[in-house]
C-alpha cells in the first residue's frame, strides 16, 4: 500500500470523520513548523505535511475508498482496476474494509488534487466574521499559524503576542513552576498525586474558553526537595505564543522524628543517664510503617551517633538501596540527686575508669 495514512493518524481503519479531525488537531498542534525550534524546523514541515496529507486522503469519502481499495500509488496515479468481488479468497485487508464501509465502485477516471498543508490547517482550526467598520463589509478573521488573521492575510496581534516584521515566528511563553509540597512518607514511598489546573486554551473556531484539567504526578521513591516534573504546554494559550511549560518542584515538608540528610535519615533520640549506662531497646517506627527494635548494649556517651545500615531513604538512581539511619543521641542527665543516691554512686562507680 505505500504510506499507511492511517498509521501516520495513530487512527484505526474505522475512523470516523470526528475521529479523524481530533486526531489532526492534535497532531498538528505539535508539529506545525511554526510551533517547533529552530534545529528542529525540518523535521516538524516534514511530519507536518505528511500528518495532513493523510487527512486529507482520509477525510475525503472518494480518496478513502480509492486508498482503502488500491493503496496509494493507485490514489494518486489515478490507475486502478476492477475491485475484487467480495467474496474472494484472496482479498487483502483493505478490500475486507472496503466491503464492510462502502460498497460503491470508485469512479472510472479520478484526478488526485492534493490539498496545501496550510490551507487545511486554517480550515481545521476554524474562521469567524467579524464587522468591519469601513463600507458595511464583514472582515474574515481566521485563527492560522498560531495568529488570528484576516482575510488581507494581515495578523492580528495583542497583549505579549509579537509583532512587526518577522513576527510569524511564534515564541514561547515563560514556564511557570508551582511548589509541590510532599510528606517524607510520600517521598519515601512513592505516591501518584492528583493536581486540578485551570487554563485558557483556543478552540476548533478560534475562541478562547476556560479549560480544567486533572494531572497525574507520579513521585518516586527517593526523589528529592528540588527535583521538577514538567508538563509541556499546559500554561494558558494566547495568538502568538507556544503555551507555557507548566512545572511543578518538589518541596520536603518537615517531619515529627526523622530529618534528611541527602539519602540519610537522622533521628535526634533523648536517653537518660541510667538508660546510657544500662542499656536500652529502641522501638521506632520507620516512615513505611515497620517497627524496628534496636538494642543499646554499649555505654552511650553523650554526643554519640549510631548508624543503622539500609534504614535510610530510597537511593532513585538505584533501585533497591537505601542510605542510612542515623541516631543521635542526646543523654538527659538529672536535674538533682539525694545524699543517698551519690553515696549509692560513689559505692558503685568509684572504681569505674
Amino acid at each position: 500500500m505505500g504510506v499507511d495514512y492511517y498509521n501516520i493518524l495513530k487512527v484505526n481503519r474505522n475512523a470516523s470523520e470526528d475521529d479523524l479531525k481530533k486526531t489532526y488537531k492534535r497532531l498538528a498542534m505539535i508539529w506545525h513548523p511554526d510551533k517547533n525550534p529552530a534545529s528542529k524546523r525540518p523535521e516538524a514541515e516534514s511530519k507536518f505535511k505528511q500528518i495532513s496529507e493523510a487527512y486529507d486522503v482520509l477525510s475525503d469519502p472518494q480518496k478513502r475508498q480509492i486508498y482503502d481499495l488500491y493503496g496509494e500509488e493507485a490514489l494518486k496515479s489515478g490507475q486502478f482496476p476492477p475491485p475484487a468481488p467480495a467474496s474472494s479468497s484472496s482479498s487483502s485487508a483493505r478490500n475486507s474494509h472496503y466491503h464492510t464501509h462502502n460498497r460503491q465502485h470508485p469512479p472510472n477516471s479520478f484526478r488526485f488534487n492534493p490539498r496545501d498543508a496550510d490551507d487545511i490547517y486554517a480550515e481545521i482550526f476554524g474562521s469567524e466574521s467579524a464587522g468591519a467598520n469601513g463600507g458595511g463589509r464583514n472582515t474574515s478573521r481566521v485563527y492560522r499559524d498560531g495568529l488570528f488573521r484576516t482575510s488581507n492575510g494581515q495578523a492580528e496581534f495583542s497583549g505579549n503576542s509579537a509583532s512587526g516584521a518577522g513576527a510569524g515566528a511564534l515564541r514561547k511563553a515563560n514556564a511557570v513552576e508551582n511548589n509541590l509540597p510532599c510528606s517524607l512518607e510520600e517521598l519515601y514511598k512513592g505516591v501518584n498525586k492528583k493536581m486540578k489546573i485551570s487554563r485558557t486554551v483556543c478552540d476548533a473556531s478560534g475562541k478562547f474558553r476556560t479549560l480544567e484539567e486533572i494531572l497525574t504526578i507520579e513521585i518516586k521513591p527517593g526523589w528529592k526537595k528540588g527535583t521538577k516534573i514538567t508538563f509541556p504546554e499546559k500554561g494558558n494559550q494566547e495568538p502568538g505564543v507556544i503555551p507555557a511549560d507548566l512545572i511543578f518542584v518538589v518541596d520536603e515538608k518537615p517531619h515529627a522524628l526523622y530529618k534528611r540528610d541527602g539519602n540519610d535519615l537522622v533521628l535526634n533520640q533523648e536517653i537518660t543517664l541510667l538508660e546510657a549506662l544500662t542499656g536500652k531497646t529502641l522501638d521506632l517506627t520507620t516512615l513505611d510503617g515497620r517497627n524496628i527494635m534496636i538494642p543499646l548494649t554499649d555505654i552511650i556517651k553523650p554526643g554519640a551517633e549510631m548508624v543503622v545500615p539500609n534504614e535510610g531513604m530510597p537511593i532513585s538512581k538505584q533501585p533497591g538501596r537505601k542510605g542510612n539511619l542515623k541516631i543521635k543521641f542526646n543523654v538527659k542527665y538529672p536535674s538533682r540527686l539525694t545524699p543517698d543516691q551519690k553515696s549509692d554512686l560513689r559505692r558503685v562507680l568509684g572504681g569505674v575508669q
